[in-house]
């Protein structure tokens, strides 16, 4: 079982305007990958989703990648 990205890392808030931390969550599709294959607990997850939604609307991240 993985450990969870951000309770190693110790990152408190999951920022909507880091692109790159954002894209290793995400499929070749632009969707969001399950916590059971990236190992995020479910508070992390819930906001990881808020901040991709975020920076979806901002533009900064496609909706879907063709």
């Amino acid at each position: 079982m993985k450990k969870c990205y951000f309770s190693q890392n110790n990152i408190k808030h999951v920022d909507y305007k880091d692109t790159d931390l954002l894209k290793k969550f995400l499929n070749p599709h632009a969707r969001l990958l399950s916590s059971k294959k990236t190992g995020v607990n479910a508070k992390h997850q819930r906001k990881l989703a808020n901040a991709v939604k975020r920076a979806r609307f901002m533009a900064l991240i496609p909706y879907i990648s063709r």
